[in-house]
């Protein structure tokens, strides 16, 4: 595992290594620093390998979102989380629209960073919790006037309702006659398309939409 800190100050610089070492217990994990923008971009160009990149909202020679575009440009498979002493629903916003894989306040615990980070390097995009909250009570927000209800295929329409019903993974496996790691895709790929963290999350929105449970369970 090789992460790449690009913060200005020193010393949030050493604190992230540190806390950055726990992100994968049984794997070392290497930790690159840059104190800028400029020497960010010639250490990602010189290690191909990097999974991930910490950046700084705000740098001495080009603010978060500008060096966003770049490393979008130059890497565009790299995953970029965004780091800020501010919790600004607007500039949160501008990175994940622009592609960021995540925005996470520095006010935040060590734990909560390393979830974060850890459901990036699993592919997904990670909020934080104020900024759903934020937006999904905003009537006027981009977000809630441009959403659209997910599309579900037949299959992922069975497990939602089961799911809805409160069945559990081994339980929804047996009623559908398959493997319970297939039952976990589905429920995955249910999650990500509401946006949902956890099971309960996903299931709240899903009511959202209009899916209730059965009338009857057997």
């Amino acid at each position: 595992m090789k992460i790449l800190v690009v913060d200005d100050h020193a010393l949030v610089r050493e604190g992230l290594c540190q806390v950055l070492k726990g992100l994968e217990p049984d794997e070392p994990t290497d930790v690159l620093q840059a104190p800028n923008c400029a020497q960010a971009f010639a250490l990602a160009q010189v290690h191909p390998d990097l999974d991930l990149v910490l950046l700084d909202y705000h740098l001495p020679d080009m603010n978060g979102l500008a060096a966003l575009a770049v490393f979008g440009k130059k890497h565009p498979e790299l995953p970029i989380v965004i780091l800020s002493g501010s919790a600004n629903p607007s500039i949160m916003q501008q990175a994940l629209a622009q592609g960021a894989a995540g925005f996470i306040t520095k006010s935040g615990r060590s734990d909560e960073l390393l979830h974060a980070l850890r459901l990036v390097l699993k592919g997904e995009i990670y909020e934080p919790d104020s900024f759903s909250a934020f937006h999904d009570s905003d009537p006027n927000s981009e977000r809630v006037k441009n959403r659209q209800a997910p599309v579900f295929s037949p299959r992922q329409l069975e497990v939602l309702q089961l799911l809805l019903d409160g069945y559990t993974n081994r339980e929804i496996a047996v009623r559908l006659f398959v493997g319970e790691e297939t039952i976990k895709t589905h429920i995955t790929n249910i999650m990500r398309a509401f946006k949902a963290k956890t099971r309960t999350q996903a299931a709240t929105e899903a009511a959202r939409w209009g899916y209730r449970k059965s009338s009857s369970m057997d």
